[in-house]
């Protein structure tokens, strides 16, 4: 019997790491900031792991090849790191604001890629450097966050609760900036098809 094509080795390395995200989730909704920090760390070396094996044998010489993962591993990041901040907010290690700020962020970007693909033929999707930056700094905050309230460490929080400040900033900086490119693409002489998607991708 023949292995689907999405069945490969990196691919199922995220699968463990989209099953780890509720236990994280519930681990640091409970207060548990050194057993939930942990697992984190865990999930973060599973990402690590998976994008090293599908460059190593290029998702070929595995079972069978697939692109699934080119979309799967972004979003099983996303899931992970949104439910560790929806956990640390649910342990009252962070604001709730924090958390809708990054939720309203993701939406609208999630929105303005689903409109793109549907009706322009706009695919230049890649993150911006405001997006890594982003997402860097929601990193470095978990891990700020989780460590001062696992070891008791004052000098952690002050460092986490500064990071989380700049979370909020970079996430209205990111989200304007996809905001922007997406008008000077349509100024530039871009515009809306007819028939939606079109088949054309762009690239950098």
């Amino acid at each position: 019997m023949q292995r689907p094509q999405w069945v490969t080795i990196p691919n199922l390395v995220t699968l463990v790491r989209v099953a780890m995200t509720p236990f994280i989730l519930l681990q640091l909704g409970r207060g548990n900031y050194l057993v939930g920090g942990w697992m984190f760390g865990a999930a973060a070396a599973t990402d690590i792991l998976d994008g090293w094996l599908a460059r190593r044998f290029g998702q070929r010489s595995l079972f069978g090849g697939s692109k699934a993962g080119q979309y799967f591993d972004p979003v099983a990041d996303k899931l992970l790191l949104t439910s560790i901040y929806l956990g640390l907010a649910m342990g009252g290690a962070v604001r709730w604001f924090v958390v809708w700020v990054i939720f309203a962020r993701d939406l609208w970007i999630l929105g303005l890629s689903g409109v793109a693909l549907r009706f322009t033929n706009f695919r230049n999707l890649q993150p911006s450097k405001w997006g890594k930056g982003s997402t860097f700094a929601q990193i470095m905050a978990v891990v700020a966050v989780t460590a001062g309230r696992a070891y008791a460490n004052a000098d952690f929080t002050r460092v986490g609760d500064a990071l989380l400040w700049v979370v909020v900033a970079l996430a209205f900086l990111s989200g304007g900036d996809y905001t922007l490119r997406g008008m000077a693409w349509l100024r530039g002489g871009g515009g809306f098809t007819k028939s939606g998607v079109d088949g054309r991708v762009g690239s950098e």
